[in-house]
C-alpha cells in the first residue's frame, strides 16, 4: 500500500484545523456557520471562488440535511477527497457533539441546562455582522442581472409572508429557468434527477412502544435522510418520533432544541442531548451518527455532479434560481435573528463595531466571536 502523498496530509491536516475551529465558534445557525465557511475557504484561503462556492451552497439545498455540515463535507470533498469529505464533516459536528453530550448529563444530573444568555447577548450581535458582510460579497456574484435580482427580492418577500422554504427554492429555481431559457427544449430534461428525495418525505412514521439503542439509531437515520427545511421542522419531525410514543416530555423537547440552537456547531446535535436521555453516552453516539450519517451520503453522490451542473445552460439556470433564493433566505433568518440580537444601544454598537473590523479590516471572524462572547459577558455581569 503506497503512504499518503504528503500534498494530502497537509490539506488533511487543514481540514482538521478549521473545521475544528468552527465547530467550536460557529454560533447563529446554519447562515452563519455558511458566512463564516466563505470568509475562511474563499476570502483567506482561495481555496474556491464565490460562484463555486454559492453552487455547494444551492446544491446543499437540494438534498436533505443540515445544509451547513453539508457545506463543510463538500468543501473537504474538494479539498482532499473522500478523506477529506470524512475528515471535514466529522471535525465540524464533533465539537458541537461533544458539547451537547456535556450539556445533556449537567441537565440529566440537575434538571435544567446553564444559563448561557449573558455569552449569547454578545455573541449574536457579532454573528448579525458576520453574515452581512458574507451575503454583501455573494450577492454580487449571484445576481447576474434584473431577472435574478427580482426572483431574489420576490422569495424574500414571501419568506416574511411566512411561505416555507422548500417551495421557495423550488419556484424559485423553475422561475430563473423558465424566464431565462424559455419553454422550448431540445433534447428531454434530466434534471429530475437532481430532486430525487422528495418522495421520501411519506416514509417517516413514528415508532411504536419504547425504543432500543437499534430503534433509537433508525428514528436519528430516518429523519436525517428525509428532513428538509429550518430547525422548526425538525422539531416537528422530533415531536412525532419521541413525543408521540411517549418516550420524552414536551419540555424535555423543547429543552434539547434549545440546547441545539445555543451551542455552536450544527443545529441537528440537538439528536445528541435526546439520545444522552433515552439511551446514556451509547445513545447520545448513535443518535449523532444516525442523523448525520445521511449527510454525508448525500454529498458523495451528488458532489461529483455539480461542475457539471454549471457546465449545462439548462441546470445552470436552475443553480442560478437556487443560489439567489438561498441568499434571500439567509437575508431573512438574518434580519429575524437581528431584531433578537440587537436590543439595545450596546448590541447595536456592538454589531457595528464587529462590522467594520470584518469589513474593513478583514478580522477573522473566529476571534470577533470570542470577543464578542467576553464582552457581552463582562457587561451583562457588571453593567447590565
Amino acid at each position: 500500500m503506497n503512504p499518503q502523498p504528503k500534498e494530502n496530509r497537509q490539506e488533511l491536516v487543514e481540514l482538521v484545523r478549521l473545521f475544528t475551529k468552527l465547530g467550536f465558534i460557529a454560533f447563529g445557525g446554519p447562515a452563519a456557520h455558511i458566512a463564516m465557511m466563505r470568509d475562511e475557504v474563499v476570502s483567506r484561503r482561495r481555496w474556491m471562488g464565490e460562484q463555486e462556492f454559492l453552487d455547494l451552497v444551492g446544491a446543499t439545498n437540494i438534498i436533505p440535511g443540515p445544509n451547513s455540515t453539508e457545506l463543510a463535507i463538500h468543501i473537504g470533498r474538494l479539498r482532499a477527497g473522500w478523506r477529506g469529505l470524512l475528515v471535514a464533516g466529522a471535525c465540524f459536528i464533533l465539537p458541537a457533539a461533544l458539547i451537547v453530550l456535556f450539556l445533556a448529563m449537567i441537565y440529566v444530573r440537575y434538571g435544567s441546562t446553564p444559563a448561557a444568555e449573558k455569552i449569547l447577548y454578545g455573541i449574536f450581535p457579532v454573528i448579525i455582522a458576520v453574515v452581512f458582510q458574507a451575503l454583501y460579497g455573494l450577492l454580487k456574484t449571484a445576481i447576474k442581472g434584473p431577472l435574478t435580482a427580482a426572483v431574489g427580492a420576490a422569495a424574500l418577500a414571501l419568506y416574511f409572508l411566512g411561505v416555507g422554504e422548500i417551495p421557495l427554492l423550488f419556484a424559485g429555481a423553475l422561475a430563473v429557468l423558465v424566464l431565462q431559457r424559455g419553454w422550448r427544449f431540445s433534447t428531454p430534461d434530466r434534471t429530475s434527477a437532481l430532486f430525487p428525495f422528495g418522495p421520501a418525505m411519506g416514509l417517516l412514521t413514528a415508532p411504536a412502544g419504547s425504543i432500543g439503542l437499534g430503534k433509537l439509531f433508525l428514528s436519528f437515520l430516518k429523519i436525517g435522510a428525509v428532513l428538509f427545511g429550518s430547525g422548526y421542522v425538525l422539531l416537528a419531525f422530533l415531536r412525532s418520533e419521541f413525543i408521540g410514543p411517549g418516550l420524552l416530555t414536551e419540555k424535555q423537547l423543547l429543552d434539547a432544541v434549545a440546547i441545539g440552537q445555543f451551542t455552536p456547531g450544527p443545529v441537528f446535535t440537538t439528536a445528541t442531548f435526546i439520545g444522552y436521555l433515552l439511551g446514556g453516552v451509547p445513545g447520545a453516539a448513535l443518535g449523532t451518527v444516525g442523523i448525520f450519517l445521511p449527510a454525508f451520503v448525500f454529498v458523495a453522490i451528488t458532489g461529483p455532479i455539480i461542475p457539471r451542473l454549471r457546465n449545462s445552460l439548462v441546470t445552470a439556470s436552475l443553480l442560478d434560481g437556487l443560489n439567489v433564493v438561498s441568499l434571500a433566505l439567509m437575508g431573512g433568518v438574518t434580519w429575524q435573528l437581528g431584531r433578537r440580537a440587537i436590543v439595545d444601544p450596546f448590541t447595536f454598537l456592538l454589531a457595528l463595531a464587529a462590522f467594520v473590523l470584518i469589513f474593513r479590516y478583514k478580522v477573522n471572524a473566529a476571534w470577533l466571536v470570542i470577543g464578542g462572547a467576553i464582552l457581552g459577558l463582562l457587561y451583562r455581569t457588571f453593567l447590565g
